[in-house]
């Protein structure tokens, strides 16, 4: 069964979020999304222990806290480490990809250039998490 996800999304950049809630609106998804604009906004949300995300996508280049001391922030906590995050960066730069496998990311999405593509990946993305057991903390 598929389930709607409720979905932290954590992104500096205003076109990024628009582009997400874009796509969501047109593949036609009931997902709800939560946006915090960098990691000390995420972890206010955050503190909300009973109306936590499924998931959580995190981009790396923030300021304040950038994507990779959010990581480390997060799964350093009993309760929201169990959260699956997912980067959603430009960046294909192997240093941060390994960081963020190290640190026990659920995975890595580069965001592609053109915009079907784009699509296309969040697509697949949700799918996948959206029939994927979840644990509820």
């Amino acid at each position: 069964m598929v389930k709607k996800l409720k979905i932290l999304l954590i992104e500096d950049d205003m076109i990024e979020i628009m582009k997400l809630n874009r796509t969501i609106s047109r593949l036609k998804l009931d997902h709800t999304i939560v946006e915090a604009n960098n990691g000390e906004e995420a972890l206010e949300v955050l503190e909300q222990k009973d109306n936590l995300p499924d998931i959580i996508l995190l981009d790396l280049n923030m300021p304040k806290i950038n994507g990779i001391e959010f990581l480390k922030i997060l799964k350093a906590d009993d309760v929201l480490k169990y959260i699956p995050t997912i980067i959603l960066s430009t960046s294909n730069n192997k240093k941060d990809l390994l960081e963020c496998y190290k640190t026990g990311v659920a995975g890595y999405v580069i965001k592609p250039l053109k915009y079907e593509d784009y699509v296309s990946k969040i697509e697949k993305l949700l799918a996948y998490w959206s029939v994927n057991e979840l644990i509820v903390v």
